[in-house]
């Protein structure tokens, strides 16, 4: 069987009971990173496997092969990342679509999200969303992935390094108008912060500046009442409608 396992994103205690037990009964583990899941596993208390090998790129093409023939010799085989969902912009696809072809048993165990955490944090609309992973670095493709989603009504959701948020910012708000947005960092940690605004509040907010942690922006759809004009006045009105910041003094756990 090939499980993919969803491990925490920051606070350990949403690990759930099933995702414990399915890595204790592994004979193999992929992961990203080697010395993070074996951290994840003493924490708690799951003996190491047979077999823990790394399973990120350029490795995951041959490294699926090599877990598509573990299946086939009957070994339990668990994949992880090393925070949410494997598969969702990391590796997995590769193994997963491999064992779609070869028509062998897999089964995802559900967990933390934050794709999800984001959204709903963000108080934008959740009934429909896209999204779209990591935007390209290179400013040309960047403007290009955004204005492809100009004139779609539905929420839209991305990670961004802590490095390039204010360039990502300008250059959504430059393809798409100024829209309300919301970038959430630290999700489920101790420092937990959101800041909401329209892009051009968020712009002046984080700048040229290195955030802390994991970032997932979320930005909305193209529907009046979460978008202004760009020839509106910056002045008064930009202040009034500054980011608002929401924290969470929760324990960290990991």
């Amino acid at each position: 069987m090939l499980s993919f396992v969803t491990t925490p994103i920051g606070n350990l205690e949403d690990m759930s009971p099933r995702a414990v037990r399915t890595l204790a009964e592994a004979d193999v583990i992929a992961c990203e990173d080697t010395r993070r899941t074996r951290a994840l596993l003493t924490h708690f208390d799951i003996p190491c496997p047979r077999e823990l090998t790394c399973y990120r790129d350029p490795m995951e093409v041959s490294g699926a092969e090599r877990l598509l023939e573990r299946l086939k010799q009957g070994l339990n085989v668990a994949v992880c990342s090393d925070g949410g969902a494997p598969g969702i912009s990391d590796p997995g696809y590769r193994i997963a679509r491999l064992c779609a072809e070869h028509k062998l048993p897999m089964e995802i165990i559900p967990g933390p999200s934050a794709v999800t955490a984001a959204l709903v944090l963000s108080g934008l609309p959740t009934s429909s969303f896209t999204f779209k992973g990591f935007p390209p670095r290179k400013r040309s493709a960047m403007l290009r992935f955004f204005e492809a989603e100009r004139g779609m009504p539905h929420t839209l959701v991305l990670f961004e390094s802590p490095y390039r948020v204010g360039k990502t910012l300008a250059v959504a708000k430059e393809a798409l108008g100024d829209r309300e947005a919301a970038v959430c960092m630290e999700l489920t940690k101790k420092f937990e912060r959101v800041s909401r605004g329209y892009l051009s509040a968020l712009i002046s907010e984080f700048g040229d500046r290195k955030v802390k942690g994991e970032v997932t922006m979320v930005i909305a759809g193209d529907h009046a009442k979460f978008a202004r004009d760009d020839e509106a006045d910056d002045g008064d009105d930009a202040e009034d409608m500054d980011a608002h910041e929401w924290h969470d003094e929760s324990v960290e756990t990991d």
